[in-house]
C-alpha cells in the first residue's frame, strides 16, 4: 500500500546549521534568457555541481518566481540545481505578460532550458502550481523524469479551484479575509457569482488603474492570508504558496505579477483539455512509476490534503511517499515542511546520486 507517514511541525533535519537552510547560500555558475517565443524571454541559472544529479525547481503561483532561497533546498555537491521564471514572472520578459502563457507554453519552456542546461533526465521539485506544472510535464515527458518531490499538490480541478477563490470553500474558514477579498472589485461586480471571471475581466485589463492595482493587491493579500498555519499575528517576512518572497510589503508590480498570471490561469481552466485531466487513468498510466515523495501540511487552506490523497492513490503504491507534517499549513518554509522536503532532497541524492545525466 502506499506509504504515508506524519511528522511534527517542529521537527528539525539533522544537517541543520547557522545558516537559515542546510545548505550554505550559492551562487548560479550560470545564469541567462532563453527566447521561447517571438514575445517572451525566459529566465533561468545554473547552480551547484555542474556534474551533479540535475533537479529542477518548479515555483508556484501561477505568477510566483524563484528566489536565491530556492536553490538551498538541494546539496550543492551532490545537485546541478536548475531554476527557472516562468513567462511574465520573476526576471523573465516581458514582465506580467498573459499573451502566449499557458500550461502548454510552461512545459514547452521547460524543454528549451532542460536542452540548454545540457540535461537528458532531471528530478522534477514543485509546490502548489509547481506540483501542477510538474505532474503535467512528467506526464508529457516520463522519459525526462528521474523522479518528483512535490509539495501541497494542486491538480487545477475545478473544485479545488472554486475551494480557493468562491464563496463556499476557504472563505468559510476567514470570512473576514474573504471580505476584504471582496472588496477589492469595484462595487457593481462584488455580487458576482464567478468572483474569478470578476477579477480576470479587471486584471486582464493593460490599462494602469488604480481599480486594477487595487484588486491585484487584494487577490494576493487573499491567498497570502490562506498560506501558513497557524497565521502569525503579524510576520512581514511570512512567505505564501510555493516560497516566493510573498511579503505583506509587496510592491504593487509584485502582487500584479501574481494576481494578473493567476487569474488568467484560473479562469482559462488552467489550459487543461478537461476537468479531472491530470488525474485520468490515460494520464497517471505514463507517471505511476516515477519515483515520488508527496509533502503535505494537514492545515493546508490553499491546496487541501485530499489532492494529495487522490494523486498518491493513482500512483504505484511501493513508488510513492507520503509526508504528512502535522500543524502545518502551505508554506514551503514552515519548518516542518522545510525539513521534510530537506529530507527528500537528500534521500533522492542518495538513491539517483550517482547519475550523471549530462549529456
Amino acid at each position: 500500500m502506499t506509504s504515508t507517514r506524519g511528522v511534527s511541525n517542529d521537527c528539525k533535519n539533522s544537517q541543520l546549521t547557522s545558516y537559515p537552510f542546510p545548505y550554505p547560500p550559492i551562487e548560479p555558475y550560470r545564469e541567462g534568457y532563453l527566447e521561447v517565443s517571438r514575445l517572451h524571454r525566459v529566465y533561468y541559472e545554473i547552480s551547484g555541481n555542474p556534474e551533479g544529479l540535475p533537479i529542477c525547481f518548479i515555483h508556484g503561483g501561477p505568477g510566483g518566481g524563484t528566489s536565491p532561497a530556492h536553490r538551498s533546498f538541494f546539496d550543492p555537491v551532490v545537485y546541478k540545481i536548475v531554476l527557472f521564471d516562468q513567462r511574465g514572472c520573476g526576471k523573465s520578459q516581458p514582465f506580467a505578460c498573459l499573451e502566449e502563457n499557458t500550461t502548454w507554453d510552461l512545459m514547452d519552456d521547460m524543454e528549451r532550458v532542460r536542452e540548454a542546461a545540457g540535461i537528458d533526465r532531471w528530478v522534477l521539485f514543485g509546490g502548489s502550481w509547481g506540483s501542477t506544472l510538474a505532474v503535467a510535464y512528467a506526464q508529457e515527458h516520463p522519459n525526462r523524469v528521474i523522479g518528483m518531490i512535490l509539495r501541497g499538490i494542486f491538480l487545477a480541478r475545478e473544485s479545488e479551484i472554486e475551494w480557493l477563490y468562491g464563496r463556499n470553500g476557504a472563505a468559510m474558514l476567514f470570512p473576514e479575509a474573504h471580505e476584504a477579498y471582496i472588496a477589492g472589485l469595484p462595487e457593481e461586480v462584488r455580487d458576482s457569482d464567478d468572483m474569478i471571471e470578476a477579477y480576470y475581466n479587471l486584471l486582464a485589463q493593460e490599462n494602469n488603474s488604480e481599480e486594477r492595482r487595487l484588486a491585484a493587491n487584494s487577490w494576493s493579500n487573499w491567498e497570502r492570508t490562506l498560506s501558513t498555519f497557524p497565521r502569525p499575528e503579524r510576520n512581514d517576512d511570512q512567505t505564501a504558496d510555493d516560497g516566493e518572497e510573498v511579503k505583506s510589503d509587496n510592491g504593487d508590480e509584485e502582487n500584479l505579477a501574481f494576481a494578473r498570471i493567476e487569474a488568467h490561469y484560473f479562469f482559462n481552466k488552467v489550459f487543461l483539455k478537461e476537468d479531472g485531466y491530470l488525474l485520468k487513468e490515460s494520464q497517471m498510466r505514463k507517471i505511476k512509476h516515477i519515483k515520488t515523495c508527496i509533502v503535505q501540511g494537514r492545515w493546508d487552506f490553499v491546496c487541501p490534503r485530499k489532492s494529495s490523497h487522490d494523486l498518491a492513490q493513482m500512483m504505484s503504491p511501493d513508488c510513492v511517499d507520503v509526508v504528512i507534517v502535522e500543524n502545518a499549513g502551505h508554506s514551503t518554509f514552515e519548518p516542518g515542511i522545510e525539513a521534510a522536503l530537506l529530507d527528500a532532497t537528500d534521500s533522492f541524492g542518495r538513491e539517483f546520486g550517482s547519475l550523471r545525466a549530462n549529456r
